[in-house]
């Protein structure tokens, strides 16, 4: 699981801390000395303060990569001069003396916990790491290489951008990498980009941030402008922690982030994940039986339905997710925006079958719901959970959302950053998904905003759930002009899991033996992950075609 810790990382703009020879080693974050050994065996993070300290090509292969496994590629290619710069050529000389590689870029393929992938290292201490033409080339064959061979593609990125000293040449590397890695994406294929310290300019603005799956190190600095071009050109005043890796998990750009010691661990354990396996066979047959419900005979008003589904201990989507999945991992934001904390997504595992699992979470308590908005997601939300889709697409992953919703979000921000063309974009895209779709209401189901997580082959509700066009107490509002006349309309309005059951909008029940809540999770989810083998041993059978065909015609028979 991607490790979120909170770190003590001190930003200090303009300092480039390095890990110089000596016994002792100066942190220009805290200020502190420090014993080199003792940084060492802390993966060259600053005891005192936690600032990661950069690393040389060599450590970062030694981190990640399996001992003695990394073969390099396309060493020894001859860099030009376009521009006539003065000394250009020999100071590229001198740097290949002194940092002993071969350019700002090594590429090669290696294996990772016994994984195989091609592993693009990028070198701060050439010229920045910046891109010119044999930084471009090396990227564009070893993505080229990598696709052809059907390998995974994990690119380090610490740059400066493009290189100065080969001017529009170097200009065009940004498109060259972005097309190569184009063709790896349209082969199926994973590419994870692991942004360190810095990564900046034209780097930014190309390969660094086309990964299927985005991390950061730590603290690390990211940006198309940096802070020191945005205060020089603009005058502009940039907040403490502008355009850190922190800052770009709140603001929707990155997937996470992920510690040193974590790292080897998460980058393998993605890369197992993205493995094609047979999914229909992962799932074991006689484990796809049919499950008993019985309903139960209590007569329970539709009020009282709609009271359940809203009850404060009803469990989240969150809870259903640990209970059914193993090793969900988590992915963040939409890459535009924010991340919005109503809506959870990631990766998990169902009998070895990877799924990719969305819900919409509610708090337990009011701080959580704070943060969660009371799992009314924003246009952010929507957009993060159909990024989470189409890449499902891509790696042919059954997509399972768990709907629990009052509603949209409908503040005047979210309309500022448009609420309904969201929602309709989801609806859009998910109608001809080539992958299966299910959607269960575990709790509230409200209006369109549960819709957009509810376009699936099939849509299940729970017992004590509800499915409703607004809520009885503006159905009430709008049409009798008395909002106290909520428990007459939640009537009028069909909102049951029976009701809709009964019109044909959901094809099964999940039957809760009392309200569901803490105590009688297991059991329920249990019940639920039965049925949920079941609908992937069917639907996994299925062609993409014929998925996309099944899913039309359910929503054009309504």
């Amino acid at each position: 699981m991607l490790k979120f810790k909170k770190t003590n990382y001190i930003a200090v703009q303009g300092k480039e801390p390095q890990v110089p020879e000596g016994l002792w080693i100066k942190c220009e974050a805290c200020g502190e000395m420090l014993y080199k050994e003792d940084v060492k065996a802390n993966r060259y993070i600053c005891y005192k303060c936690g600032k990661y300290f950069r690393l040389t090509t060599k450590k970062r292969l030694q981190m990640v990569a399996d001992k003695g496994s990394y073969e390099k590629w396309d060493e020894g290619l001859e860099n030009e001069n376009p521009l006539d710069y003065p000394d250009y050529l020999e100071k590229i000389e001198s740097l290949k003396e002194r940092c002993k590689i071969d350019e700002a870029v090594t590429c090669g393929k290696c294996t990772i916990h016994g994984e195989e992938a091609v592993v693009c290292v990028c070198d701060g201490r050439f010229l920045m790491g910046s891109m010119g033409y044999v930084v471009g080339e090396k990227i564009t064959r070893a993505v080229e290489r990598a696709t052809k061979e059907r390998l995974p593609v994990i690119i380090f990125t610490c740059s400066g951008g493009a290189r100065m000293q080969e001017g529009m040449v170097s200009l065009m590397q940004m498109a060259k990498t972005s097309a190569a890695l184009k063709r790896h994406s349209e082969a199926g294929l994973l590419y994870i980009s692991v942004l360190t310290d810095p990564t900046t300019g034209g780097v930014t603005a190309s390969f660094a941030m086309l990964g299927d799956i985005i991390l950061a190190e730590p603290g690390a600095l990211v940006g198309f402008a940096g802070p020191r071009v945005i205060e020089q050109t603009i005058r502009q005043k940039l907040p403490e922690g502008f355009q850190r890796a922190e800052f770009l998990v709140e603001h929707g750009l990155i997937d996470g982030i992920v510690e040193r010691e974590d790292l080897k661990d998460t980058l393998a354990k993605l890369i197992v994940m993205h493995r094609p396996v047979d999914k229909k066979e992962a799932l074991i047959p006689n484990r796809c039986k049919e499950v008993e419900n019985e309903e139960k005979k209590e007569k329970v008003s539709a009020w009282d339905r709609v009271l359940r589904a809203r009850s404060a201990d009803r469990p989240v989507a969150m809870d259903y997710i640990q209970e059914i999945f193993k090793e969900f991992t988590e992915f963040h934001g939409d890459r535009h925006c924010g991340d919005d904390g109503a809506v959870v997504g990631g990766i998990a595992y169902l009998d070895g079958c990877p799924v990719t699992v969305i819900g919409q979470q509610k708090g337990k308590n009011t701080k959580e719901n704070l943060i969660r908005n009371f799992g009314m997601m924003s246009p952010e939300g929507y957009r993060k959970a159909l990024r989470l889709m189409k890449q499902a697409e891509k790696f042919q992953r059954p997509i399972i959302c768990f709907v629990d919703t009052p509603g949209a979000f409908c503040g005047m921000e979210a309309e500022e950053r448009g609420q309904g063309e969201a929602i309709a974009r989801n609806l859009f895209e998910m109608s001809d998904l080539t992958v299966p779709i299910l959607s269960i209401v575990i709790g509230e189901g409200g209006s369109g905003g549960a819709l957009a997580l509810a376009v699936g082959n099939e849509v299940w509700m729970m017992e004590n759930a509800t499915y409703t066009i607004l809520s009885p107490e503006g159905f009430a509002s709008i049409l009798w002009k008395d909002a106290s006349k909520a428990p007459k309309a939640a009537e009028v309005m069909r909102v049951t899991a029976k009701d809709l059951k009964e019109l044909g909008i959901i094809e099964k029940i999940i039957y809760e033996p009392e309200p569901a809540n803490p105590e009688n999770v297991e059991y329920i989810a249990g019940k639920m992950q039965e049925e949920i083998r079941r609908f992937l041993h069917k639907y996994l059978g299925m062609g993409k075609e014929e998925l996309a065909n099944q899913r039309y015609e359910r929503f054009r028979n309504m």
